[in-house]
């Protein structure tokens, strides 16, 4: 029998959600572009060190060193400053092409990933269009064609969410805790897994927006016996079809 797998679409780039908390990274540049990405690694705890003049600072940019949110040198940027060996990642925002193409080939030649402002054939990795809410993050990337279009993309699909959806990530995140005292054991670890996807599946994402830790103790009565009530079931005490709550965790009673 031929089986269908899904087409393959070259062109793309590998998606990732880069952890650099407490890394060190090289933003080289002081303008708007740089406060942008500033802003983002940040947000991601990463260690920034920024090099720019003074005169070409960025009132955001200013703010940060003021603040001493980053570790700044006044100066333009140098080869040796790529002799760091604990740097990640540089990113250049600076208005000079040629200076550009010389740092990213510096960056080659020490294997140190780089994105080069608006340059896509000098970048090993893209910024996209990002909605944070919390924990919640979605990356909107067109790979370098189309900054605005990604921009707009994003906005639209933000538009499409329940109000305060990375609160009710939170909250799943806090019942997959509570789940865990529940049902501590390795042995448990699949049932868990798929009963929290059955939880995510059934309830609306206004469903768990609502949710409160009433409801999470309630809903996690309904583990042993692998059931997902909704959430009005749980709110008039009851679970659909053989079981009734006892109030206690891990038994039911069929009734």
């Amino acid at each position: 029998m031929s089986e269908s797998f899904p087409e393959i679409q070259g062109g793309g780039s590998l998606i990732l959600a880069w952890q650099v908390r407490n890394k060190k990274v090289l933003v080289i540049g002081g303008g708007e572009v740089a406060a942008g990405r500033i802003l983002n690694l940040l947000n991601a705890d990463a260690k920034v060190t920024v090099i720019s003049p003074r005169d070409g600072l960025n009132p955001e940019v200013a703010h940060r060193i003021e603040r001493k949110q980053v570790e700044y040198h006044d100066r333009r940027f140098e080869p040796s400053d790529l002799d760091d060996p604990h740097i990640t990642m540089v990113l250049t925002a600076i208005d000079d092409p040629e200076a550009s193409t010389t740092i990213w080939k510096l960056c080659k030649e020490r294997k140190i990933a780089a994105n080069i402002a608006d340059v896509p054939p000098e970048c090993d990795f893209y910024f996209g269009s990002v909605h944070r809410d919390g924990p919640l993050q979605i990356m909107v990337s067109t790979n370098g064609n189309g900054p605005k279009m990604a921009n707009i993309v994003r906005r639209r699909i933000a538009a499409s969410l329940p109000p305060k959806m990375g609160d009710a990530i939170s909250k799943v995140g806090e019942l997959r805790k509570r789940l865990r005292k529940v049902a501590p054991g390795n042995d448990e670890g699949p049932k868990r897994m798929q009963w929290m996807s059955k939880v995510c599946v059934q309830w609306t994402l206004e469903d768990l927006c609502e949710m409160d830790e009433r409801d999470m103790d309630d809903l996690l009565q309904s583990f042993a016996p692998d059931k997902v009530p909704s959430l009005e079931q749980i709110r008039l005490g009851e679970e659909s079809g053989e079981y009734h709550f006892d109030g206690s965790f891990g038994w039911a009673c069929v009734v």
